[in-house]
């Protein structure tokens, strides 16, 4: 069964698929954003989603599901949450503020989850009223579409929690994988490092995008290659992962200048509608 009551803190794309596959699974969500303008612009992204569901599956009630919605800007929408979700951008400053605002808000007896793809979890937990209700929940882009949710467990982390975040897990119709907090944790890891070494190939000139993703896709059956796959997870997303692994691993996970390049340029995949591919649909 899925948490009664949840909470989302910051409604871009990762936070409103979160948002939208707990309201699937029969939660209630509040999803709070830093600004009116972008909680205008979560609840309408939000909105997209649930009328899409509708629309594949006549079942569902768009406005039973909508009427189970909440955005704004007060955090203290998450008074009475089981769970809360921080998704705001992957920066380290930047979630900790958010971790913060929402610990102050939210119930002694819920559970605080950040869904970073590679900050430690015990780091930020040492800065948490209560580390051992607090963990990772790495969810993957698009959440629609993922099947696996990556639980990240830290070393203060209360087992009973890990098996609240399992049980929930299972409830929205995903895969629960439980690893130990480690740089990068096990998914992360290993997809920025296929990744990055895939963009050193088409900045050498070994081949073309198109085909560098076809050799992984058609030659290993990966379901999508590994630049694709960065566009859609976003090359800002995958330099601070890179950085982020490369403070802990050293050179082997540099960036590749042209993925320097390319963030400079504003050229981040299928939200700017510009990466290693054109995108031409909604972002």
């Amino acid at each position: 069964m899925a948490p009664a009551q949840v909470g989302v803190l910051g409604g871009g794309r990762m936070g409103a698929g979160i948002a939208h596959a707990f309201l699937l699974a029969g939660s209630r969500v509040s999803v709070v954003e830093r600004d009116d303008e972008s909680a205008a612009a979560a609840a309408h992204r939000i909105g997209d989603s649930i009328r899409r569901s509708v629309e594949r599956d006549g079942g569902l009630d768009e406005t039973e599901l909508r009427s189970r919605l909440d955005t704004g800007t007060d955090a203290t929408a998450f008074g009475e949450c089981d769970l809360v979700i921080e998704a705001v951008p992957e920066e380290r400053t930047l979630k900790e503020t958010a971790l913060s605002r929402a610990e102050a808000a939210m119930p002694a007896y819920a559970i605080l989850a950040s869904n970073t793809s590679s900050i430690s979890i015990d780091d930020l937990a040492s800065r948490r009223l209560r580390p051992e209700r607090f963990l990772g929940l790495h969810f993957f882009n698009p959440v629609p579409a993922s099947a696996l949710v990556e639980i990240v467990q830290g070393s203060a982390t209360s087992p009973d929690v890990i098996d609240s975040a399992r049980v929930w897990v299972s409830a929205l119709g995903k895969t629960p994988i439980v690893v130990r907090d480690s740089p990068g944790f096990a998914s992360s890891r290993l997809g920025v490092m296929l990744g990055l070494e895939a963009i050193r190939m088409l900045e050498d000139g070994v081949a073309s995008a198109a085909d560098i993703d076809a050799a992984m896709t058609l030659g290993y059956r990966h379901p999508t290659g590994p630049l694709r796959t960065t566009d859609i997870v976003g090359l800002d997303v995958r330099l601070g992962i890179a950085e982020e692994l490369e403070r802990a691993f050293g050179e082997r996970f540099a960036a590749p200048e042209l993925l320097r390049r390319m963030v400079a340029e504003g050229k981040l995949g299928r939200k700017s509608g510009q990466g290693f591919y054109e995108w031409n649909e909604e972002r």
